[in-house]
């Protein structure tokens, strides 16, 4: 991984105490300054807008799979991959102090929380749920709200953020719950290359014609690329067309990952690499 310096400042999406938040932390340490930003497009709009020097954004999680939305904004950017960092996500019932879970009536999280709660909400029936739009503005609202009847759903960094009272531990269904997140800069910011790298994010945009999309992943196999995922993304204006993201197990300047990259462009409309960073999943 980059030695990336601590005056860096790094964005996420989310309020403190937000999963995107432990990430950058675990990913470049505790001492990292980050910058919380309410949206997504807030977010990758952060480094042209001189508020941050680096950012972190959800691309996948393995239960509620790809972040569309950070994939699309990704493409629209000039902005580089030089990092990636995998989190478990494990969800508490949050309260304000004092409270108890016997005494909670109503826990109110982001919606892909909640939903990744159903068997702790299928075991307390009478426990509503509620709709926010983030985990740990949840636990800021119940905090500002103090009743212990209403409780939140979110990590345990967001608890202890705000001073709020773990109720309840891992609640969530699967325990092998990730979500992966990639670190970008500026296509100027003065940072080497990695030299652990060995995964590359590519996107292709090619014709809508029998054997297109078979033609172009050729290339990875062709040269021993193995293709980690592939993701599909809508043309806008262009009806039932698609560009697809590749994140291949290889860096762009090795040299089976260089020849598959020489034979898929002319296969392509348009080829763009990302960058190339040591892969989260290995």
């Amino acid at each position: 991984m980059h030695k990336i310096g601590q005056n860096n400042r790094v964005a996420f999406q989310g309020e403190p105490g937000a999963f995107s938040q432990s990430a950058a932390r675990k990913l470049l340490g505790a001492d990292i300054r980050t910058i919380a930003c309410p949206t997504f497009e807030s977010l990758f709009d952060s480094i042209g807008e001189g508020r941050a020097d680096l950012i972190l954004a959800p691309l996948e999680n393995t239960l509620a799979g790809p972040v569309l939305r950070c994939y699309d904004l990704l493409y629209q950017s000039s902005l580089r991959m030089i990092g990636e960092v995998s989190l478990r996500i494990s969800h508490c019932v949050i309260g304000c102090p004092g409270s108890k879970l016997q005494d909670v009536r109503r826990i109110q999280s982001h919606p892909v929380a909640l939903a990744q709660c159903e068997r702790f909400f299928m075991a307390h029936p009478g426990i509503a749920r509620a709709v926010a739009e983030d985990t740990a503005g949840s636990v800021r609202q119940i905090m500002a709200l103090r009743d212990p009847t209403v409780a939140a759903i979110a990590s345990e960094f967001a608890a202890g953020e705000y001073g709020a009272q773990v109720l309840a531990h891992e609640v969530e269904d699967d325990p092998k719950n990730f979500t992966r997140f990639a670190l970008l800069a500026s296509e100027s910011a003065a940072i080497e290359p990695d030299p652990d790298a060995d995964a590359s994010t590519v996107v292709i945009t090619i014709a809508n014609t029998p054997g297109s999309l078979f033609r172009s992943l050729e290339a990875f196999a062709s040269n021993s690329v193995d293709l980690m995922s592939l993701v599909s993304r809508p043309l806008v204006g262009t009806p039932w067309q698609y560009r697809f993201f590749l994140e291949v197990a290889a860096a762009a300047w090795q040299p089976e990952m260089a020849k598959a990259l020489a034979e898929l462009e002319p296969r392509t409309i348009e080829m763009r690499v990302f960058g190339s960073y040591h892969s989260a999943k290995t």
